[in-house]
C-alpha cells in the first residue's frame, strides 16, 4: 500500500491536566495512521518552557494500522510518565511516513471539553 503522510510532525500545544471532575480522566492522545507496509517506530521529543527536552519516550504503529498514543499512559524505559500540569510541545519522528492527529479531553471543569487538530507536518 502507498505510504501517506510525513516522517516529522510537530504539536506545539500539549498539556496533561491532573484534575478530573467527572469519571472521564483528562488526557491527551497522539493518533497515528500508518498506511505503509513498514512498521512505524515513533520517537517523541518533549519540549518544555523551563527545562531541557526529553528524548526518552517512544511508541510504535504497525504497518497498515492505527494507534492512539495515550500520553497519560505513556512511560519511558524507566517507567516515568509525562509530567502533568506542565505545558509542553512534542516532536513526533517516524522511520516511515505517518499521519498525526492530536486530541485533548479536558475534564477539569464540570463540563468536558474536547479539542483536536492535525499536527504540523514538516516538509521533507
Amino acid at each position: 500500500m502507498k505510504a501517506y503522510g510525513k516522517k516529522t510532525w510537530l504539536i506545539p500545544d500539549t498539556y496533561l491536566d491532573s484534575i478530573s471532575k467527572n469519571p472521564n480522566v483528562s488526557h491527551e492522545a497522539i493518533c497515528v495512521i500508518n498506511t505503509s507496509d513498514t512498521d512505524a517506530e515513533i520517537k517523541l521529543t518533549l519540549f518544555f518552557e523551563d527545562r531541557d527536552p526529553r528524548t526518552d519516550f517512544s511508541s510504535f504503529c504497525a504497518a497498515g494500522r492505527t494507534h492512539h498514543i495515550r500520553m497519560d499512559k505513556l512511560r519511558n524505559a524507566n517507567g516515568e510518565p509525562i509530567p502533568r500540569d506542565t505545558p509542553y510541545a512534542v516532536l513526533v519522528e517516524s522511520n516511515t511516513p505517518i499521519v498525526v492527529q492530536y486530541s485533548r479531553l479536558d475534564t477539569s471543569a464540570a463540563e468536558m471539553a474536547l479539542m483536536t487538530t492535525i499536527a504540523y507536518a514538516v516538509e521533507e
